[in-house]
């Protein structure tokens, strides 16, 4: 119901937040959940394909992913509700963490080196879900008000830039896979987005 309470969301805030804080002083645990290609590969741990999202490499990349995912979770959790029910947001969120890291996990799946953990993903669907709805409004970039379609057009070339040059341990391709997921994701439970986007897009006054 819109308006609501975001139940799903505030559980996803908290297991995700209990799970990485449990998981900053616990290695093993660390170790049982982070996405290994070859853990999924040679002995079927398909969970790990979920799981990686629950644990965090510190306080403060939880600490940005939670904090994005508050902001415009609580917009689209009603959006999502209304269209596929009372999980609705939770299938999505779920569906992001998955198909974000599949192209990763395909590209990487003999690698032994190879490790990845976070929701980037998944809260990057959020994100561009949020973007499709209401692409003029302001969202503040390191305290700096910026129109979202701005920064969606800005976020994605930097992530392509920064993929195709393979440097650093962040997964830029989730980044990406996440926020088409978001987007296509979103036109499909209501087909109706795609021409009000447009729409927006022509009227940046509103």
């Amino acid at each position: 119901m819109p308006g609501g309470l975001p139940i799903t969301l505030l559980l996803i805030l908290a297991a995700t937040c209990i799970v990485s804080f449990m998981a900053f002083s616990n290695r093993r645990l660390i170790d049982d959940l982070i996405l290994w290609p070859p853990a999924i590969e040679r002995k079927r741990e398909y969970y790990r394909l979920v799981t990686y999202g629950l644990i965090h490499a510190d306080g403060m990349h939880l600490l940005f992913n939670m904090m994005t995912l508050y902001f415009f979770g609580r917009e689209m959790e009603p959006f999502y509700n209304d269209s596929l029910g009372a999980f609705g947001f939770g299938l999505f969120y779920l569906g992001g963490l998955i198909i974000s890291i599949l192209p990763t996990y395909l590209k990487n799946r003999h690698n032994n080196n190879y490790r990845s953990l976070g929701a980037s993903g998944a809260v990057s669907a959020v994100l561009f879900g949020f973007i499709m709805l209401s692409p003029w409004t302001r969202i503040l970039v390191w305290f700096v008000p910026i129109p979202a379609i701005i920064y969606a057009v800005l976020y994605v070339a930097y992530s392509i830039y920064m993929d195709q040059r393979g440097q650093g341990n962040i997964n830029h391709s989730a980044h990406l896979w996440g926020a088409a997921y978001g987007v296509v994701f979103t036109v499909l439970v209501n087909p109706m987005v795609l021409p009000h986007f447009l729409g927006s897009l022509a009227q940046p006054g509103m």
